[in-house]
């Protein structure tokens, strides 16, 4: 290979390294499954994901003791994210159930701003899986939104085309959405205690900021700083408009 296709190759690599790693979360961190508790007992998860957290962040993804059994998972699980007191989960796992991350708008206004990002790439949040209700602004949403955004990153990548704009609308997604929303759900899972979460779901709590924070530097470096709320923040009047064209 020569030198002028290194670049690119490594661009790609990276790419779907951020995709797998923000896939794999969200799986871990959908409403528990029988594959996903299998997956973690087997190893896939960990095999899957030290792979791509090596590549990005340098360091392996350590062995983690899965939860016993489904039952185990679900339980941890629930109590964490789901049960709490007055019908409010402990640990929230859409944005807003948190105030600070509104920024004085109102939640209807808040929702319509990340749907903005969705519906310019022809997206809506999924209805339901296995029960559970996807808001727009999920945990589990968000990241597969950013898986998506790696995808098409990786795709243009691979075709020649320009990335960027998949690079921005990352930057900006983590920026506004996502990497707020993360470090939320790691400061209120610190004030709880023996809920009993399994051990990948905690690591993944405790690591997944930090992890996004640099993902967002590193794109920044890319393709430039994200803009101000005020010079770019995506509404419903320009949900249509080329935000990142």
């Amino acid at each position: 290979m020569t030198a002028a296709h290194a670049l690119p190759s490594s661009a790609v690599a990276r790419a779907e390294a951020r995709g797998a790693v923000y896939r794999l979360a969200a799986a871990a961190l959908g409403y528990p499954l029988a594959e996903t508790q299998q997956a973690f007992a087997d190893g896939r998860f960990h095999a899957s994901l030290d792979e791509a957290w090596q590549l990005l962040a340098g360091e392996p993804w350590p062995r983690l003791a899965p939860s016993a059994s489904l039952a185990d998972l679900e339980v941890g699980y629930m109590a964490t994210f789901v049960h709490g007191e007055r019908g409010k989960p402990r640990v929230p796992l859409v944005a807003n159930a948190y105030p600070d991350l509104l920024a004085g708008l109102s939640p209807g206004s808040y929702l319509l701003n990340v749907q903005a990002f969705y519906r310019h790439f022809g997206l809506t949040a999924a209805l339901g899986d296995e029960g559970h209700t996807d808001e727009p602004d999920h945990l589990v949403a968000m990241l597969e939104f950013c898986a998506l955004l790696c995808h098409l990153e990786r795709r243009a990548l691979a075709g020649d085309a320009d990335p960027a704009p998949y690079r921005r609308a990352q930057r900006d997604f983590l920026a506004r959405c996502l990497g707020p929303l993360l470090h939320a759900v790691r400061e209120h899972y610190a004030r709880q205690r023996d809920l009993g979460l399994d051990a990948t779901l905690e690591r993944l709590i405790q690591t997944l900021p930090d992890w996004a924070d640099r993902q967002r530097l590193t794109l920044e470096a890319e393709v430039g700083p994200c803009p101000g709320p005020s010079d770019a923040r995506p509404t419903p009047d320009t949900a249509r408009q080329a935000l990142w064209d």
